[in-house]
């Protein structure tokens, strides 16, 4: 799922050739981002237009032979000359009249001709690893095999070969985005780029590569350079193995331009390290055309009230509850703290009737549980995947945290699993300004079927091994490391090969602090008080099935109806309760005798109170929250989820707690026999301490009062 939609999308038509393009936001000016050679889409500014959207206008499109652009045939269909015209047509298609040019690579050269022709429609000209050739010798390796020949080796840049690409066009292709992404733990940028080059084909690329190139000779880039008359600002990595550093040096000096040399980033560094590109490119355009004078208001520190920014995951309602109950024990510690909470839908509906004051910025924030929602299907959702999947997404929501925090002056961040703000955090520290505490109830990736997917296990690693890195390196970055629950609740497992075991890894950089449950479970002890005071009545067994906060659960509650229906040959008088929560429709569900469908319920805790058994998916907070109730249940872990095949499992095994069945061999009978079982059962769980809100607020306290 994409970070941001595009408001209009069309194809610019070139002689011909059909040019797709994309625009995004209404701001001024417009920045049009230049494709480079067809060995990828124009996404692989993925990083850079939600941010650039939510200020400026955006253009992009793809290059002919890639993405949703036409591929002509013909050499000559891939000069520059083309290029250059097709970035004409789309600035015509798309009403454009003037722009700061923004490329990499090939499209630095195009946007320079583009520039020089048409000085009076371009703002300033945005270049990362100046491909113009004539200015300095390429690297030696570019130059040291044929393209056109048959080759006796594949070793190496030998695989930059026309009849290699017909062979193995993914190996090369593994090989040249590995290549390009030098920098450890750059996974998903490969990834991304050989599926990208993966939309186009080995003929259609060599035809790119054997384009006519401008400028031909030193002297025509000298003339070319000279014609550049806008704002330039180059930047560039030492690690490139693409373009040579000096191409850019000499592209920077010759235009009076200002070159930014990235020490050790690669050729894409507007993927690789998209936090401080955005920086760079806006504060470029923003020097070209300022932004309008806003009015602002700054109070004395000593005089405004303490002020902490609490981001809660919105993924799954669980995070809010406990942080809603962590939040009131810290404001009873520190009276005057006002709190501004960073989430999404549905999370903003549950603190809203909690009263509670959501910023409103966060409306602007990318779809983090549709994402997830997105990548499920059945009672299935490859969490690691979807994890790696959000990577544009988490960059989008940095880059608003990142402004907002420099808006308002906040005395804390809390980030409750907020893995967008702690991985850039730890990749740009000096983003960093007030006091970060992380809570979290999950540490580390565990692959969940290392033996038939070992690449799983090899990215779980390497995401591993990047935090585990990442921490030793800024050890202070985090003021706090709160871990919900016992080290003992923790897999004892290894975060991969050669790496440590992540209890013992724990110990060293988490405090524990006992579950946080958002109620008091003594409380809620009598069950036939609780079912009369929430109207359901004495005298019949009664069950709930409930599967969190987002949609995946249908098939599952599909799955609990037709058990619930052989529960009632044996145990006619049984009712169910069935709570669908706020992201699926209770009328999707089948009509049942004896089964009352209720869609969101706030405070669920207080209606599992009076259940005899339930029947839940695999997510903790549910789970932990029956544990603490001292109620039976039947629980199905999601097919392919790292956190409930592991983290949750040995948990729940921990506390002696939950019948534990799989979705996709479990039947119907096997689900009712289940669920005579735990109405039978006498629960002899661990005890779930009350103290863990107290005990986080302490801590949290600690950095806001000394």
């Amino acid at each position: 799922m994409r970070a941001r939609e595009p408001d209009e999308s069309g194809y610019a038509v070139n002689d011909g050739i059909r040019i797709y393009y994309e625009v995004f936001g209404t701001g001024t000016p417009t920045v049009l981002l230049l494709p480079t050679v067809p060995i990828v889409t124009s996404r692989h500014w993925k990083g850079q237009v939600p941010f650039l959207a939510r200020r400026y206008r955006v253009v992009t499109f793809d290059p002919r032979g890639n993405g949703r652009s036409d591929r002509p045939l013909g050499a000559s269909a891939y000069d520059d000359d083309a290029f250059v015209a097709d970035t004409a047509a789309v600035l015509a298609a798309t009403g454009t009249d003037t722009a700061v040019l923004a490329g990499m690579c090939a499209g630095v050269r195009w946007a320079s001709l583009f520039t020089a022709a048409h000085p009076n429609r371009v703002l300033g000209l945005f270049g990362i690893a100046a491909n113009i050739g004539p200015l300095a010798p390429p690297h030696p390796h570019q130059v040291t095999f044929s393209f056109d020949d048959a080759l006796d080796t594949t070793d190496g840049w030998a695989k930059k070969n026309r009849h290699y690409w017909r062979r193995d066009f993914r190996g090369f292709l593994e090989f040249h985005s590995g290549e390009l992404s030098p920098e450890p733990h750059s996974t998903k940028q490969v990834d991304d780029l050989v599926a990208w080059g993966l939309e186009t084909d080995p003929d259609t690329l060599a035809r790119s590569v054997t384009g006519a190139q401008r400028p031909a000779t030193e002297d025509e880039a000298l003339a070319l350079c000279g014609a550049i008359t806008c704002p330039v600002l180059v930047v560039h990595g030492t690690a490139d193995q693409c373009q040579p550093l000096a191409r850019s040096e000499r592209f920077a000096e010759l235009t009076g331009g200002r070159l930014v040399v990235l020490e050790g980033a690669g050729h894409v560094p507007h993927g690789r390290h998209p936090v401080l590109v955005n920086r760079l490119l806006g504060d470029f355009v923003d020097s070209i055309v300022p932004p309008p004078p806003r009015r602002t208001v700054w109070r004395r520190a000593a005089a405004r009230r303490r002020r902490a920014l609490w981001i809660t995951s919105p993924i799954g309602l669980g995070h809010t509850m406990r942080d809603l109950a962590i939040a009131r024990s810290l404001r009873e510690r520190v009276p005057d703290l006002e709190i501004h909470w960073w989430t999404q839908q549905p999370v903003t509906q549950v603190l809203q009737t909690a009263g509670e004051s959501v910023h409103p910025v966060s409306e602007a924030l990318a779809p983090e549980s549709a994402h997830w929602e997105s990548e499920a299907g059945g009672h299935d959702l490859h969490a690691f995947h979807a994890f790696r999947t959000m990577d544009e997404i988490f960059c989008a929501n940095y880059m608003l945290f990142d402004e907002v925090v420099r808006e308002t002056s906040y005395d804390l961040w809390v980030g409750d699993e907020s893995w967008e703000v702690d991985y850039f955090l730890h990749e740009n520290p000096e983003r960093k300004i007030a006091p970060y505490a992380f809570l979290t109830d999950v540490i580390g990736f565990l692959p969940v079927d290392p033996e038939r997917d070992p690449r799983e296990a090899a990215l779980c690693a390497d995401y591993n091994a990047e935090m585990i890195e990442q921490r030793a390196r800024f050890p202070g970055l985090r003021d706090v490391s709160l871990y919900i629950g016992s080290y003992q609740e923790l897999p004892d497992a290894a975060f991969g090969p050669g790496l440590p075991r992540i209890r013992d890894w724990a110990r060293t950089w988490f405090e524990p602090v006992p579950y946080v449950l958002p109620f008091d479970a003594t409380a809620h002890r009598d069950t036939a008080a609780t079912r009369a005071r929430l109207g359901y009545g004495t005298g019949y067994p009664l069950l709930f099935a409930a599967v969190g906060g987002t949609c995946v659960g249908r098939d599952l509650l599909r799955l609990v109806a037709d058990g619930f229906r052989e529960l009632q040959r044996d145990l006619p008088d049984a009712r169910m309760v069935m709570v669908t929560g706020p992201r699926i429709d209770p009328k999707e569900l089948p009509d049942i005798e004896g089964v009352e469908k209720r869609g969101y319920l706030h405070n669920l805790y207080e209606h599992l109170a009076a259940a005899d058994a339930a029947v839940v998916q695999g997510g903790l907070s549910t789970t932990m929250e029956l544990v603490a109730l001292r109620k039976p249940f039947v629980y199905f872990p999601l097919r392919r989820h790292w956190e409930q095949q592991h983290h949750v499992v040995h948990r729940l095994d921990h506390y002696r707690a939950g019948i534990r069945l799989d979705y996709p061999t479990t039947t119907p009978s096997d689900l009712g026999a289940a669920m005579r079982r735990a109405l039978h059962q006498t629960p002899g769980y661990r005890p779930v301490s009350a103290q863990g809100a107290d005990r986080a607020a302490d801590r949290l306290a600690r950095l806001l009062v000394h």
